[in-house]
């Protein structure tokens, strides 16, 4: 899925060729991906101005001038399609799988593609963007001021999970996912298997701004490819070659003498999901 690093990718990608375009052409080719979709969304949306994007953990806000916001979610495997129009008399091809498709009226085409239908589409009033029952509930914002040490040390107190389950809990911090908190955890040298009530204090002030870090880099460069996600414009996000530990089961880990004293990364699993770490400087 899609990680805030690729969801921020995305966004600016689309706020490039849309924000103050007008939606002259809409199209809905199925009523429904993981949710129904808002009924005569097309026609909602045709003739509307783009007044700008915000995203929210891991969604994207488009909003509108109407006063309605049209929110995103990629799912599973969705991604959008920036293209430019076909020049007249000729036929804009669909790409397989693509249930939304948008046209502005400078002639760039965008399509919402989603093998598995695990995304979706909303409109919210943009004034009530928070209070719409997919944001309602997610905590702060990680590359914001507001995400800070006491924050983080707050959101933590008592939580007997693991810390890298905590840090997935979405009302924690909105917008990690597995890639990036194993990233943040090496970079904080914290083990994942940490119980979350022990990391406030001296680590908490290490994992904070490693989280920080670790976001920012991957937006930088980009995001990282995996599977279905490039962005809109098709290029490939490369933030997975800066990888330090994530997918890297064996191999050595970044600063580590080697063996006999470190055998490389350790891959276990947590939740049903992998966890990467260094079980010699991650403690």
């Amino acid at each position: 899925m899609p990680e805030l690093p690729e969801v921020e990718t995305v966004m600016r990608g689309l706020q490039v060729r849309l924000e103050g375009r007008v939606l002259r052409r809409a199209v809905a080719r199925r009523p429904d991906l993981r949710w129904p979709l808002p009924a005569g969304l097309a026609e909602r949306l045709v003739g509307a101005r783009v007044a700008g994007f915000r995203r929210r953990g891991k969604y994207i806000l488009m909003r509108l001038d109407s006063g309605w916001s049209v929110l995103l979610h990629l799912g599973m495997s969705g991604r959008m399609v920036l293209t430019p129009v076909t020049a007249a008399g000729g036929v804009n091809s669909v790409t397989l799988h693509e249930h939304l498709e948008l046209e502005t009226d400078d002639g760039w085409r965008v399509g919402f593609v989603d093998p598995r239908r695990f995304g979706s589409v909303d409109l919210v009033e943009t004034t009530r963007e928070d209070a719409h029952r997919l944001l309602a509930g997610l905590g702060p914002e990680p590359l914001d001021e507001a995400f800070s040490i006491a924050v983080l040390t707050a959101a933590l107190a008592g939580k007997h999970a693991p810390i890298k389950a905590a840090l997935l809990d979405q009302k924690v911090v909105a917008g990690l996912g597995n890639i990036y908190v194993s990233e943040a955890l090496f970079r904080a040298g914290i083990s994942p298997q940490r119980l979350a009530r022990s990391v406030p204090g001296a680590r908490a002030k290490r994992l904070v701004p490693a989280i920080k870090q670790t976001l920012q880099d991957a937006i930088a460069a980009g995001g990282s490819s995996l599977r279905d996600y490039v962005q809109p414009d098709g290029a490939l996000g490369y933030f997975q070659h800066a990888w330090k530990v994530y997918g890297r089961e064996g191999e050595p880990c970044p600063g580590c003498p080697g063996a006999p004293a470190c055998d490389g990364v350790r891959r276990i699993v947590q939740s049903g999901r992998s966890t990467f770490y260094c079980p010699r400087t991650q403690r």
